[in-house]
């Protein structure tokens, strides 16, 4: 390969790195964003493989992990002495692990079963920027609430109720984050608390379909394109830990309409122009 073609080919996963990983942990739908680049970019070479998808989420799921492992480590350590020690006081922290299990599970056999039925149907352009729009409406509806209720008191109905918000956010534009935290929120959920079941409801999901794929990972084209993926996989890991780290800012401050205002803005484009 020419050094400009192969230059070219790197700067464009470099893009797609840093827009799959700044708009994962956001509620702006990074999917909708991949469709999106790749259609006004006319990258399309190479990029719509599943290996590429499984690497980035991956990435993404690293830097979730680097951001709330002291979470997993109380969860761990508490679920641990609750289920072989009997520690009453560690019970909420078991509760909520099995809440997270329970979570997972819509997405996770929905995302087995449809999948590739999803894609098809719905990763049109025009159809990614009328899901952009419904995520920027549901972040339109919350952008007031502010709930009262705590990680210990989510109960077994919020769990299902967001592990099908979850779901639906197989769907490309629909943002897992604001799918999620919507479901939260307009439950009762105060906005850390639903920050942070949304973001450890997101690792095992994305653990599991890292898991189930890593044979396409390797069976795709990764032999040919290991350097674009790995310089893919840095910039999307850097990009998911500080996307993540500000959007823990902005849900302190309850600035959601603005997240709101641009779906509604780039669903509109996505849906008009491309």
């Amino acid at each position: 390969m020419p050094f400009l073609q192969f230059l070219r080919l790197i700067s464009q996963y470099i893009v797609l790195g840093f827009v799959q990983g700044f708009t994962e942990p956001i509620p702006v739908s990074s999917s909708g964003h991949l469709v999106i680049v790749q259609r006004i970019l006319g990258i399309g070479t190479g990029v719509n493989n599943f290996s590429f998808e499984i690497l980035v989420n991956f990435a993404s799921l690293i830097a979730v992990v680097i951001v709330y492992w002291d979470d997993i480590v109380r969860l761990a350590v508490n679920g641990f002495n609750y289920l072989f020690k009997q520690e009453q006081a560690s019970k909420p922290e078991f509760d909520f692990i099995i809440y997270l299990i329970i979570g997972t599970i819509p997405a996770g056999v929905i995302g087995i079963l449809f999948d590739d039925l999803i894609a098809e149907t719905f990763g049109a352009a025009k159809m990614v920027g009328i899901s952009l729009i419904v995520t920027g409406i549901a972040l339109w509806v919350i952008r007031n609430l502010r709930g009262n209720k705590n990680e210990g008191e989510i109960t077994l109905k919020d769990a299902i109720i967001v592990g099908l918000a979850q779901s639906v956010a197989l769907i490309p534009g629909i943002s897992r984050s604001g799918a999620t935290i919507v479901a939260a929120m307009l439950l009762g959920m105060k906005q850390k608390t639903a920050l942070r079941f949304s973001f450890l409801l997101y690792i095992p999901v994305s653990l599991g379909s890292f898991i189930l794929s890593v044979n396409d990972l390797f069976n795709d084209q990764f032999s040919t394109l290991w350097l674009p993926y790995l310089f893919s996989f840095i910039t999307a890991a850097i990009a998911t830990y500080f996307a993540l780290r500000w959007f823990m800012n902005i849900m302190a401050k309850g600035n959601l309409i603005y997240f709101s205002i641009y779906c509604f803005i780039l669903g509109t484009f996505a849906f008009i122009i491309l």
